[in-house]
């Protein structure tokens, strides 16, 4: 993510996203080898407006283990999440940001058409555009519609994380949160 992309690093793509959203603390979670390389670019965020704490992520246990690390952080407020190599953008797109982030049920997943969803996670609608299910990298996909990696919850987001398992791959997965909020 710190990679540029045109004329900046990859990571002020999302970090600005979130801004738009009007979101101004930010915990950027990353590995222990690449943790110093954020902390150098951005400091304590105040040059750009936001504040910015950092948390490392010993090992790849998934994107779900996000919210463990940030427990203190989040001290039960509601969050958004953003990964690190992602670009949004369209019409209304501040718009619908800064909507979504003032509502209070706020549980939001991005989604984007896609043409091989079965390399993605997978969202499925029903008639009036309610997600009824959400599977990782299904063999046979009910849509094409692909979960981007922007979200948006509620304050129990930590709480329905402890109650996720590890996937077969070892993970806490995002999707499997996601799962959970949708059966509540």
């Amino acid at each position: 993510q710190i990679i540029p992309v045109y004329d900046k690093p990859m990571i002020y793509y999302p970090l600005s996203v979130l801004m738009l959203a009007d979101i101004k603390d930010f915990l950027i979670i990353s590995t222990p080898e690449h943790i110093d390389s954020f902390k150098r670019l951005f400091g304590n965020g105040s040059i750009m407006g936001i504040n910015i704490s950092y948390k490392i992520q010993e090992h790849p246990n998934g994107i779900a283990e996000c919210f463990l690390l940030a427990e203190d952080f989040l001290d039960g407020s509601e969050c958004a999440l953003i990964l690190g190599d992602n670009i949004f953008y369209g019409p209304m797109f501040e718009k619908t940001l800064l909507k979504i982030s003032k509502k209070k049920d706020r549980n939001t997943i991005f989604a984007y058409r896609v043409s091989d969803p079965e390399r993605f996670g997978v969202i499925e609608f029903d008639k009036n555009n309610f997600i009824t299910s959400i599977k990782e990298k299904p063999r046979n996909p009910k849509s094409n519609f692909a979960v981007t990696g922007l979200y948006f919850y509620d304050n129990q987001v930590v709480k329905f994380a402890k109650k996720l398992k590890p996937s077969k791959r070892g993970e806490l997965e995002i999707t499997d949160l996601n799962e959970l909020y949708l059966k509540s």
